[in-house]
């Protein structure tokens, strides 16, 4: 029983790996960087309209499905988000399948890591399916919808202020992860100038997606303790509560620009990831 467990498990990682290989799903899973990218940047720029008194929309996901869906050609732009991100989900499941470590709890942990990744990008794609179709949806009412549910649920306050620890560990990482250039990890650098503004892009970007995603997490806290929905409605009221801080309209200019900033480093990383 277990030699046959193990040859099924290796057929597995085989298939994996072979799929893993193939070209056309590396180029769509470079695509689905270009498309992140572009998400972050609308998102980064509506946050700025913002901070200089322009208006703007949601400084969030269906904030910016919404920009480009109103453009000339966006129907066109949100399929290819669709497929671009539905391609990055299944490289991060294959990535899943072939981790590996010495110690099973740290390839375990290695496995959760690119299967939470390959989860989120599967929920963007579906959410760019919906407005590709015809449909919209609000990122704010639709995370306010899932935290008054949860709060109506018996234990339902450590249940959200579960999910605002998790966010602001992920934010943590990702300030961490800027802050001690370890992004250069996933990438294979490139040399000179080109090599430097890759650096400064991706540790800008990566601290300031790190600090909306920490301040994010401390809205649900706060949600939670205060069985408030409205407080934990993700990444637009995040960027629009640091707007009501003393120099708010500086600090809210400032996040948008590190988000833009992200966006251009999943651009750059298009064509510098290690796939």
């Amino acid at each position: 029983m277990t030699g046959d467990g193990g040859s099924v498990k290796e057929a597995a990682q085989d298939a994996a790996s072979t799929a893993q290989e193939q070209t056309p799903l590396r180029a769509l899973a470079r695509t689905g960087f270009a498309v992140s990218g572009l998400l972050h940047i609308i998102i980064g720029a509506i946050a700025v309209s913002a901070a200089v008194g322009a208006g703007g929309g949601e400084a969030d996901l269906s904030g910016a499905l919404h920009q480009v869906a109103k453009t000339p050609g966006g129907v066109v732009v949100l399929w290819a988000v669709v497929v671009g991100l539905v391609a990055l989900g299944a490289w991060q499941c294959l990535q899943a399948m072939l981790a590996r470590a010495e110690h099973w709890p740290l390839r375990w942990a290695r496995r959760i890591k690119e299967a939470s990744k390959a989860i989120a990008y599967f929920v963007v794609a579906g959410t760019a399916f919906r407005f590709a179709s015809g449909g919209e949806a609000s990122s704010s009412d639709t995370t306010r919808g899932i935290v008054r549910a949860l709060l109506s649920a018996p234990g339902g306050m450590f249940l959200v202020m579960a999910v605002g620890i998790v966010i602001g560990s992920i934010g943590g990482v990702f300030v961490f992860r800027g802050a001690t250039t370890r992004i250069t990890n996933d990438l294979r650098m490139p040399t000179g100038a080109a090599g430097l503004a890759t650096l400064v892009v991706g540790v800008v970007g990566y601290i300031a997606k790190g600090a909306a995603l920490l301040v994010v997490g401390i809205l649900f806290l706060l949600g939670a303790l205060t069985s408030d929905p409205a407080k934990a409605s993700g990444f637009d009221t995040a960027l629009k509560t640091l707007g009501t801080l003393p120099f708010g309209d500086a600090i809210l200019l400032a996040m948008g620009v590190g988000v833009v900033t992200y966006g251009l480093y999943l651009c750059v990383r298009t064509r510098v990831a290690r796939l």
